[in-house]
């Protein structure tokens, strides 16, 4: 098949690994948390007190559904969101000290995974993909 050596059907397929593996590993874990609510949660974490809308533009994610992402985030007591001092459109999130603790969790088994899903890399393989994988994005980036 020609979608076999294209790019977009190798990085589509990537992605489904990616999501299979996270899902399965915070499934053992018990925990119910998305890959782009981890993705939230890690920008809150490096910029406590950020909008919803930077959030977003931090983790490459649609401004129109982050709301929803961090909505489910608010219910499960892991981010609390405040409307801003600065301009009261705004909404500013932060991590709850429980959304601290679970991210603390989170991190290491986050990490491990990844070595699940580049598992049949060298070492320098997975370094050369992930510079790869940058260096792509950000020639694309909008």
């Amino acid at each position: 098949m020609e979608a076999y050596g294209m790019a977009g059907h190798l990085i589509r397929r990537l992605h489904q690994i990616s999501t299979q593996v996270f899902m399965a590993r915070m499934r053992d874990a018990g925990i119910d948390v998305t890959q782009v609510q981890f993705a939230a949660m890690d920008a809150i974490r490096a910029n406590p007190g950020v909008d919803q809308a930077s959030v977003a533009a931090l983790i490459a994610y649609d401004r129109a559904t982050i709301g929803g992402v961090i909505d489910r985030l608010v219910s499960k007591g892991y981010v609390a969101r405040t409307v801003s001092d600065r301009d009261r459109r705004a909404r500013e999130v932060q991590l709850t000290a429980e959304g601290a603790r679970l991210f603390d969790d989170l991190l290491p088994l986050v990490r491990g995974l990844q070595d699940e899903i580049l598992s049949k890399l060298t070492p320098a393989e997975r370094e050369t993909f992930v510079a790869l994988a940058h260096k792509t994005i950000n020639n694309n980036a909008t």
